[in-house]
């Protein structure tokens, strides 16, 4: 393995923010990760895994060691009568993975398909859309203790899933690398498409009989008509998490704004939809030097050319602050900031 110096980030993380590594490696493998953290000359230095970097947003510098995930591998390492438990390292890309399994007939993960980043990043954040998120089908997953240097078994339970979190963003924090996952996913496909315009653009591709196959090509189909891609513009996807309110709030909201997009929780609050806030406060694609709204999607803040980390961290506070103003609604934001 070769520790870089002064590495640039600006290729690996999706916002595309040019931005260096004091140190830089990368692992293909567990005895990787020994070596490297066996090293006397990284005992004390902060450290950042990083997978697809697509869930992040550089501010500054990284002042320590960024340790890149190589690991790859698929397989399908038992079944039941109704499951397929299957298996991937943290370090495959994740489309290419929903795709692996959507060719096997592994269904479970067709509405989340075309999502940025890899593996291992999906039950840290427990990703999710149109109504589906990773601990509806989430089983274990395998991680490297960066203290005494011994894998340890997640279960669902001991992952604390919630609305894009878990237990690896707080308690957990840069304790573990991540280095499989292995998700349970269905023999016989349950059909989700209640959520957003899944039923519209089926019908739009003249899709009669519903198949994973066809679930995941709309969900593509939305997603590319509605998102940039970060090759062509930096981005991160979704910014800021959906906000949740008491149900009197929102009954108040939607005396004023009759139009106001909510979703009824199982706790008896409601969700918020945080795109549909901040189009209201006029924020969406509007631009701030080459940091911006996205033209489309007001979730998703932008690079549009070389704007740096910290003037799309200032856009974002302007969102938050023209959000809570109007509505009395505080935004969060979903993205990690470095």
């Amino acid at each position: 393995m070769k520790i870089l110096e002064y590495q640039s980030l600006k290729k690996l993380n999706t916002f595309g923010i040019d931005v260096t590594a004091k140190y830089f490696v990368e692992f293909s493998s567990i005895e990787d990760i020994q070596e490297i953290l066996s090293n006397p000359k990284f005992l004390n230095t902060k450290k950042l895994i990083l997978g697809g970097g697509s869930n992040l947003l550089f501010t500054q510098n990284f002042d320590g060691l960024v340790l890149k995930n190589n690991l790859k591998g698929i397989k399908l390492i038992k079944e039941d009568a109704d499951f397929y438990y299957v298996k991937s390292a943290a370090g495959e890309v994740w489309h290419d993975f929903v795709m692996h399994c959507i060719k096997n007939n592994y269904a479970g993960l067709e509405n989340l398909s075309l999502i940025p980043g890899n593996v291992g990043a999906s039950p840290m954040q427990n990703i999710g859309a149109y109504g589906v998120e990773i601990k509806d089908v989430f089983y274990e997953l395998e991680a490297f203790s960066i203290a005494d240097k011994t894998i340890r078994t997640f279960s669902k339970t001991e992952c604390k899933f919630g609305y894009r979190e878990s237990v690896f963003k707080h308690e957990l924090k840069n304790k573990y690398i991540i280095t499989s996952v292995t998700f349970k996913l269905l023999k016989n496909p349950k059909f989700n498409t209640s959520y957003g315009a899944i039923e519209t653009e089926l019908k739009a591709m003249g899709i009669i009989e519903k198949s994973i196959r066809t679930i995941s090509k709309a969900v593509c189909n939305i997603r590319n008509s509605k998102l940039p891609n970060p090759a062509e513009i930096g981005n991160a996807g979704s910014f800021f998490k959906n906000p949740e309110v008491v149900r009197g709030k929102y009954e108040f909201l939607k005396t004023k704004y009759p139009n106001i997009v909510g979703y009824e929780l199982e706790n008896g609050n409601v969700k918020l939809a945080a795109g549909w806030l901040i189009e209201q406060t006029g924020w969406k694609g509007k631009t701030v030097g080459d940091a911006g709204v996205h033209k489309l999607q007001a979730l998703v803040l932008v690079n549009y050319g070389n704007a740096k980390g910290n003037e799309i961290f200032d856009l974002s506070t302007k969102v938050l602050e023209s959000v809570k103003e109007k509505f009395g609604v505080e935004l969060e934001r979903e993205v990690n900031i470095i």
